[in-house]
């Protein structure tokens, strides 16, 4: 073991403009279960301790704003009380803030049904729309559930429609060529998640955020996500969410520039980050999905389901074992994660852009993470046959 912690440390006093790239390589060729792991921060342990690494960041427990989110609220997004959450923050990473699975058991259903069965259909867009006609992306969820309930029946059949789902974009819809966004690219946002994004930015300081795009990225086991600044927002006051679920993965974070060594750090099912303040603009990136050490199953939290009577009033709605079914299947081999963000500041509006520029499409077969196109480690093309 401590040949493997040295070898992290050595890697992070390496040459300052290869230190993150050199660690996103070495997490993304790690084996899960080895030593090789020792430097990556858990903060779902008791007291969110970690092993000698490349970065010597103290881990902090942060203030969350109870008041601001009240029990019922909570209830409703299927979130626990505010008060029994847990919230870090890193040394040297103003406004960065995460809190372990702060989910009411069972509740995470219904945000894994939501992502693979209502956000993926159209109006919204997805990866697959440069390979496909509309009628053929209508509704992924209807194609692919028969060939998920039967995946350990017939391990040889080609992958459904949702295993090769890669992104989707929610409101505003991201432009991956332009890497902007435009008034005339929006479709209507979720209310359940822009209700769950408004309670949680509430509760780390953020009253009147306003959920106004989203981009969902789907990840198998082979997946990465290149380092990269999402910097696209106008409004950069506003904080970035992060919300994963199913398989764990490793999240580098770095520091303003890409010369700076990242910090390491483990996001698991249910696990929500926020990035703000001096943390908003950060590097970062996802070099490794974590496979489960049981083999194909599902994280301990997703195995309760949620409560057979829900609050009148709450925006999670019940998943049927059916649907059920067909989550887990997916979620065996694979992750799942939402970023909420805030365009446009209040009463600020799009700059007004060339009318080519306008034109051009908004699902293009570029890479699955909103990168400034520099980056050395980028993520593979999508392929809808692969």
């Amino acid at each position: 073991m401590a040949a493997a912690l040295g070898s992290v440390a050595t890697l992070a006093t390496e040459p300052a403009e290869d230190a993150f790239r050199k660690l996103f390589r070495f997490y993304r060729q790690s084996r899960p279960g080895t030593a090789d792991l020792g430097g990556v921060i858990d903060f779902s342990a008791a007291q969110a301790a970690r092993g000698p690494g490349p970065a010597a960041h103290k881990v902090v427990r942060t203030q969350l704003s109870v008041s601001s989110v009240s029990d019922h609220d909570a209830h409703r997004a299927g979130l626990q009380p505010v008060s029994n959450w847990r919230a870090y923050g890193l040394e040297g990473y103003p406004g960065f803030i995460f809190i372990p699975n702060p989910f009411l058991p069972g509740y995470q259903w219904h945000w894994v049904k939501q992502c693979l069965k209502l956000y993926s259909q159209k109006p919204n867009v997805c990866n697959l729309d440069k390979h496909m006609t509309k009628e053929e992306t209508q509704d992924l969820w209807e194609q692919s559930k028969e060939f998920l309930r039967n995946k350990e029946v017939n391990k040889r059949r080609p992958r459904s429609l949702l295993e090769k789902l890669r992104w989707v974009t929610l409101g505003y819809h991201y432009n991956w060529d332009s890497k902007k966004y435009s008034a005339d690219h929006y479709t209507p946002f979720p209310s359940d998640l822009a209700f769950l994004s408004e309670q949680v930015a509430a509760a780390c300081g953020f009253q009147g955020f306003r959920a106004e795009a989203g981009i969902l990225n789907y990840y198998r086991l082979d997946s990465t996500l290149g380092i990269h600044v999402d910097k696209s927002e106008l409004d950069h006051s506003k904080p970035l969410l992060s919300f994963s679920f199913g398989q764990s993965a490793i999240f580098l974070l770095g520091g303003l520039k890409r010369d700076e060594a990242p910090t390491a750090m483990f996001m698991h099912s249910g696990d929500i980050m926020v990035m703000s303040g001096f943390s908003r603009l950060l590097n970062h990136a996802v070099p490794k999905v974590l496979p489960s050490s049981e083999g194909e199953s599902l994280p301990c939290c997703l195995e309760t389901p949620p409560p057979a009577v829900l609050p009148r009033d709450s925006v999670v709605e019940c998943c049927s074992r059916e649907d059920w079914q067909v989550c887990a299947s997916y979620l065996k081999t694979a992750r799942v994660n939402m970023t909420v963000r805030q365009v446009l500041a209040i009463d600020q509006g799009f700059p007004l852009e060339p009318m080519e520029e306008n034109k051009r499409g908004i699902a293009t077969e570029g890479f699955c993470h909103l990168d400034d196109g520099k980056s050395h480690i980028k993520r593979a093309r999508l392929n809808p046959d692969s």
